[in-house]
């Protein structure tokens, strides 16, 4: 939604949709999520150089916690969330709160409290194992026009079960990952 509340800023003449590379649930987050758009600007005008785009997305985006890293022309059949060759996900849960309201601010949207009970970790590292590899996720899908089109099968590369303390585990988690596969879905953190 903020994103397309800076876009709207942009006064295009067409109308735009944006397509993100990757859904999440609340609580959820896709490190470095990447979109496309397709933007109109009036008569006249010149299109926006990627440069220009970034810095007035950015603008407008202020001081929602979203920032446009990086923009690029693409193919007209180009679609961010069909095209992604890998997606990471990042799940933190915290301990030792009963709720939300519990977390330090900047963290409230960032990851889920659970009980005040210790999470064992060799536990969960040894349950996650059953999850890596291709599985059919047929039984998880909705049904609707894209569904013929897409496959059901889903390959999990890696998932990490790291015990951390701040949220500078989920700035540095992307740098530490191992090299990227054909496909990536979530990785677990907590």
């Amino acid at each position: 939604m903020a994103l397309q509340n800076a876009v709207q800023k942009l006064r295009p003449v067409n109308e735009v949709n944006i397509s993100i590379s990757s859904r999440t649930d609340s609580g959820v987050h896709a490190l470095c999520n990447s979109a496309h758009l397709d933007i109109q600007r009036k008569e006249g005008k010149p299109p926006f150089s990627a440069e220009l785009l970034v810095e007035a997305l950015n603008f407008h985006l202020k001081p929602e916690p979203i920032s446009v890293i990086k923009a690029f022309r693409v193919a007209d059949n180009f679609n961010a969330r069909f095209r992604a060759l890998s997606r990471t996900y990042v799940y933190r849960l915290v301990t030792g709160c009963w709720h939300r309201s519990q977390l330090p601010v900047f963290e409230r949207n960032l990851c889920w409290p659970v009980c005040n009970i210790p999470l064992n970790t060799d536990i969960m590292k040894e349950a996650a194992q059953i999850l890596l590899g291709t599985h059919d996720f047929s039984t998880f899908r909705s049904l609707n026009s894209e569904t013929p089109f897409k496959s059901p099968l889903k390959t999990l590369l890696q998932v990490d079960i790291i015990p951390g303390f701040s949220i500078s585990l989920q700035q540095d988690f992307h740098r530490r990952r191992k090299s990227p596969g054909p496909k990536r879905e979530p990785s677990f953190n907590y």
